[in-house]
Parts: structure tokens; C-alpha cells; sequence
């Protein structure tokens, strides 16, 4: 019995033994590999090391929020065509919120008035509002020079790396002064998470990649009055995942220097009054999902850079209506309306709508179409950047014509939609589905103070109104394949 006794506890001994080698075993070769790991860190990028370390610190969880998804506008995901076009298929994104630090981190009621804040730290802010506060910056220089952002999804969604970021419910507000970035993933003015901004009279600069001028995500808020802005890779007015609210009074707006990146991209409600809206090699507007644009009384010119998105089978166009599949728009009925001002369209289709449902309005606006173009394009698209299935991902358009004078045709694919509404004095000239191609459903409706006049032979599936509102010049309206005369 002793000798039993004996050999078990002799057992237990050397087992607790070998159990705290072990133990001490791994953690050894856990230290060395952490400090070799932090060495080869700090001897690439010091900065950057310090600036993911506090922005680990600072993640957590984001309620509701999808796993992935790309950048909507701006460089396309790995794999998509090299075109800059807005959007694509799902992506990386981040599992958690990423926001980062702040050099400048502000106080509740603090104002400040003048003086220059920076930033050149990886994954920091030049200036941060966060948690339940309110202050203000008045006449006050911030820029955000150096120190790229980790993560792109978060610069886009979170505000990371942004030289100007409120979040947290924070509210503030900013007068005059400029805010200048060139940092990767350097967003201008962003508001994050139920803060709100208020800026007027302040000019932006933003010359980073994956990175715009002012951004609301994740139910931001953001007003901007008499502002200017520039931007380089992304939208100057843009909005990412989650959404929210932004609203545009006055000011000028410009964006140049890639594909992707045009006057406004949304995925939130964008209103936009009084102000000029240019677009050098971009499209002038993007809609994703169930969001929307509306303008009044602004100027607003695209220029689509064609030659890659032809080479890949992709449209070319001005203002386009869509649905990505990345999860930073929800799915429904995308809106584009339009109220005075100009839409001058330098290449591309004035209006491409592609996997999704749409309405779009236009009542006195001054139209100026490309050479050669379409007016509106309903269709499916290649799906080459995950724009739904090919063969099933058609448009569905309401298309609203009010006090509104227009030229241009019209195309519908088989796969494809419109209802088209032509009222209050409207006048309409262009043909429809000249071709004859039968879309899936097509119907025009006129009412007796408008008139559409034909420039080729048009086919439509339904007519309502009266054919003493068509003027043929000549040539013949078919319905559901039957000629229709006065």
C-alpha cells in the first residue's frame, strides 16, 4: 500500500514539474517572438507601431455591423478590374471599430480660436471630439501630414486616420481656417457614430489615398456651408457604412486626379443646395442602395475616364444609381432628384442604373448630354465587381419628368424596368428602345400639358395618355409590338 502511495505521488510530482517547464517553455518563445516582431516594427515605421498599438487599445465592438465590405469609391478591391470605379465585391473589413487617437483631443465647452494642429502618427487624428462633448474651432489650421492609416476599411467607415473626427455623440462645430491632408487613408472632416458637425466657410484639401474631403458613417451628422473642397482619390462630399446625414449649402467642390472619385458618393441622405459640383475624371454622382441625392440649384459636371471601364466591358456614365453587394449600403429603392441647375455630363450615359431599383426626378434642370450617349441606361451589368448576378441584375426606374426639358434617348435591357412619367409642361424628345429590343417592362405615361417627340422608332410595352401629346415626326410608336397611331 506504501509503495503505491508512494509511486503516485512521485507520478504527481513530475507531472506538476513537467507541466511548469512547459509553461515556462512557451512563454519564453512568446517574448522573443513579441520582441522580434516589435523590433522589426519599430526599425520600419516607429510611428506607426505606437499608433496600431493605441488603436488596438481603443477598438471594440460594433454593434450590427457586417464583417465585410470594400470601399465603396476609390481603388477597387483585390481581384476587380484596375478601373477606380466605385464599389465592388465583398471584401476584408474590419471585424471591430478602429477609430485610433487623437493628438489633439478636445474638452467638453473647449473653443478654440487660431493656432496650427497636427498630426504624423499612423492611425491618429489631428483633432478629435469624443463622448458627450461640445466645442467649437474658429480660424484654426489642421494638418494631417504623415502617418498612414492601418486599416483602409476603418479610414473609410470609422474615421480613422481622419485629420478631424467626431464621434461618440460629440458636437462640433467649425468656422473659417483650413484642414489639409496627403496621409493614406486621410480623410478631411468626418463625423462618426450620432456626432454632429457644424463647418462653414472652411477650405479642405485632401490629397491622400483612400481618403475624401467631408464624410458622415455610421449615423453621423455633418452641415456645410460656403465650404471648398478639393479631393484627389476619393468623393469631396462622400458617405460610407452605417450612413447617416449630410447637408450641403453653397460652396465649391472638386475632385481630380482618378476614376473613382466623383463630385458625391453616397450611402446616406445627401442634400446639396446652391452649390458647384465638379468631377475631373470621375463621374459627377454615385447612389448606392436604398440612399439618396437630392439637388437644388447647383451646377454639377462629370467626366467619366472611359478608357479602362470600356476595356472591361464596364459603362461609362455621369450619374449612376446602383448596388455594390459589399454591405455598405442597405438594399432597397436608390433616389436622384434634381430641382434647377445644371447636369453637364463630359462623357458617359447622363444616368446608368444597375442592379437595383431606383427613382429619379428631374424638373428644370439644364441638361447638357455627352456626344453619342444615352440619356438613361436601365440595364444588368458584367458583375465583374460583384454587382449582382450577370443575366439577373437589371435595373428597376421610375423616371419623373416635371416642368422639365429634355433631349436624348433611352434604353432599357431585357432584364431591365422603367416607368417613366412625363408632367406638369414637360417637353421630351428622344426615341426609346430604338433597337426594338422588348424590355421587361417599359411603360410611358404623359399626361395633356407635355409632349414627347420621337427621333427614331420607339418600343414601349405600355402607353398611357394620348397620342395627340407624341409627336411622331414621322416615325412610329410600338406597343407590346403594335404600331400606335394618332
Amino acid at each position: 500500500m506504501n509503495k503505491i502511495l508512494k509511486a503516485g505521488l512521485i507520478i504527481c510530482a513530475a507531472s506538476i514539474m513537467l507541466a511548469s517547464l512547459v509553461g515556462c517553455g512557451s512563454t519564453v518563445t512568446s517574448s522573443t517572438a513579441a520582441a522580434s516582431t516589435s523590433a522589426a516594427a519599430v526599425s520600419e515605421t516607429p510611428a506607426a507601431t505606437e499608433a496600431v498599438a493605441a488603436t488596438e487599445a481603443a477598438s471594440s465592438k460594433l454593434p450590427g455591423t457586417p464583417p465585410n465590405g470594400t470601399p465603396p469609391d476609390g481603388a477597387p478591391p483585390a481581384g476587380a478590374p484596375p478601373d477606380g470605379a466605385p464599389g465592388g465585391g465583398p471584401g476584408g473589413g474590419p471585424q471591430s471599430v478602429e477609430t485610433g487617437t487623437g493628438a489633439y483631443v478636445l474638452a467638453d465647452g473647449e473653443a478654440l480660436s487660431g493656432g496650427t494642429y497636427t498630426s504624423t502618427k499612423a492611425d491618429e487624428n489631428a483633432i478629435r471630439a469624443e463622448g458627450k462633448v461640445t466645442a467649437s474651432l474658429d480660424g484654426v489650421t489642421v494638418e494631417k501630414t504623415d502617418g498612414a492609416a492601418s486599416n483602409n476599411d476603418a479610414s473609410s467607415f470609422y474615421g480613422l486616420n481622419s485629420a478631424i473626427l467626431a464621434l461618440d455623440n460629440a458636437a462640433l462645430t467649425i468656422t473659417s481656417g483650413t484642414v489639409t491632408t496627403t496621409a493614406e487613408g486621410a480623410n478631411g472632416v468626418f463625423a462618426y457614430d450620432g456626432a454632429t458637425i457644424n463647418i462653414s466657410d472652411t477650405v479642405i484639401n485632401v490629397t491622400g489615398g483612400n481618403a475624401g474631403g467631408i464624410e458622415v458613417a455610421g449615423g453621423g451628422t455633418l452641415y456645410a456651408t460656403n465650404l471648398t473642397v478639393n479631393s484627389t482619390v476619393k468623393a469631396a462630399i462622400r458617405s460610407d457604412r452605417g450612413g447617416g446625414t449630410l447637408v450641403v449649402d453653397g460652396g465649391t467642390y472638386t475632385t481630380s486626379g482618378s476614376s473613382g472619385a466623383p463630385a458625391i458618393y453616397s450611402t446616406a441622405d445627401i442634400k446639396v443646395n446652391n452649390a458647384t459640383l465638379t468631377a475631373n475624371t470621375s463621374e459627377a454622382v454615385v447612389v448606392e442602395g436604398l440612399n439618396s441625392v437630392e439637388l437644388v440649384n447647383c451646377s454639377v459636371t462629370g467626366n467619366m475616364d472611359g478608357s479602362s471601364a470600356e476595356a472591361n466591358g464596364e459603362n461609362v456614365h455621369n450619374v449612376m444609381l446602383y448596388q455594390s453587394m459589399s454591405g455598405d449600403a442597405e438594399t432597397g429603392t436608390s433616389s436622384f432628384t434634381m430641382t434647377g441647375g445644371t447636369l453637364v455630363s463630359k462623357s458617359g450615359d447622363m444616368f446608368y442604373v444597375t442592379n437595383t431599383s431606383s427613382v429619379i426626378s428631374l424638373s428644370g434642370v439644364d441638361l447638357t448630354l455627352a456626344k453619342g450617349t444615352y440619356l438613361l441606361n436601365v440595364a444588368g451589368n458584367n458583375s465583374s465587381r460583384g454587382w449582382g448576378t450577370a443575366g439577373a441584375n437589371g435595373g428597376n426606374t421610375t423616371f419623373n419628368l416635371s416642368g422639365q426639358t429634355v433631349a436624348g434617348d433611352i434604353y432599357v435591357d431585357a432584364i431591365s424596368t422603367l416607368a417613366m412619367n412625363i408632367s406638369g409642361s414637360s417637353k421630351y424628345t428622344g426615341s426609346i428602345n430604338s433597337d426594338g429590343t422588348t424590355a421587361s417592362s417599359l411603360s410611358v405615361t404623359i399626361d395633356s400639358t407635355s409632349t414627347w417627340t420621337l427621333t427614331a422608332d420607339s418600343y414601349v410595352t405600355a402607353f398611357n395618355g394620348s397620342m395627340s401629346n407624341v409627336v411622331t415626326n414621322g416615325h412610329t410608336l410600338y406597343v407590346n409590338g403594335t404600331a400606335v397611331t394618332k
